[in-house]
């Protein structure tokens, strides 16, 4: 979690996406889990110290997106030309107070933590921690977004040929008050869900999550495991409950709204193969053209 390591690793994602830029109109959106946990480690280290409340995690969204925009400004505008604009848009998404997520946390932020550490930070803090593979991490709750108060300025954005970077994070929680005031939610959007949200609105022609993984896997880890290629929306939505929640879910659930709503293709596959999933192969393909699953040979 070094300035030097994350710089490092936007740079990686950059030189991917530098040549689909050059092509094609670009909006980029990011996760920011690692980032927005630690900052809250911080925030609570500061309220041990000084006895004031630590800074909510709206206000921490807030700050990744700034911190995450400008690092992907910097290595997009050395690899892009000169005069190609890129623009970084703090985006607020609307969230339902009354949403069940606040209820049963789900989205994972921060480091992980052996059982011991865990149980010792949740007594001190009132954090609550879930199984995150091998280890323990910190979640907190994860609404479903439904509103970018700043569609209207992203279009405009687009339209003058900028780059645009925003909804990072799953964009900052945010609902209106009685009175409509305006206020910040203790809460993390899932990112994959609000981008679709984002792509949905902006009538794209393509929705592309890049990850660490090449594909959506049925039977993950077992010995029938098995990539999906191309998917129909609907037949994917139905094997929805047999993809882990805190990780490929969110991924599948919100290709699937893309699909559907839009009638265009959404990807899910490794940073390396977006190029090839934007030409139809690579990644998992959800896509209203075919019907049932069509899975990958061994």
């Amino acid at each position: 979690m070094t300035a030097e390591q994350q710089r490092e690793n936007v740079r990686t994602a950059c030189m991917e996406l530098a040549p689909i830029a050059m092509q094609h109109q670009v909006v980029i959106s990011h996760g920011n889990g690692p980032q927005v946990g630690l900052l809250a480690l911080e925030a609570a280290a500061y309220e041990t110290q000084s006895h004031l409340a630590p800074y909510p995690l709206d206000v921490l969204g807030a700050q990744t997106q700034g911190m995450i925009g400008y690092l992907v400004e910097l290595e997009l505008g050395t690899l892009l030309p000169f005069d190609q604009p890129i623009a970084t848009l703090l985006t607020m998404i609307e969230v339902d107070p009354h949403d069940a997520a606040f209820a049963d946390p789900t989205k994972f932020i921060g480091p992980v933590y052996e059982a011991a550490q865990a149980d010792a930070i949740a007594k001190e803090k009132g954090w609550r921690f879930k199984q995150d593979g091998a280890y323990l991490r910190r979640v907190v709750p994860s609404p479903k977004p439904t509103r970018i108060f700043e569609l209207r300025q992203i279009e405009g954005l687009l339209n003058h040929g900028c780059v645009v970077v925003c909804a990072g994070g799953g964009g900052i929680p945010t609902f209106y008050e009685e009175g409509r005031r305006l206020t910040g939610v203790e809460a993390v959007i899932d990112k994959d869900l609000a981008t679709s949200l984002l792509a949905r609105e902006l009538h794209a022609d393509w929705f592309v999550m890049a990850t660490d993984v090449d594909a959506v896997y049925l039977d993950w880890g077992q010995p029938t495991q098995r990539a999906i290629a191309r998917a129909h929306p609907e037949a994917l939505t139905a094997l929805l409950p047999q993809f882990p929640a805190g990780s490929m879910r969110p991924k599948v659930e919100a290709a699937c709204e893309f699909a559907r709503a839009t009638g265009n293709s959404a990807g899910i596959g490794a940073l390396t193969s977006v190029d090839e999933m934007l030409a139809g192969g690579g990644g998992t393909i959800v896509t209203p053209a075919i019907d049932g699953i069509e899975c990958r040979e061994s």
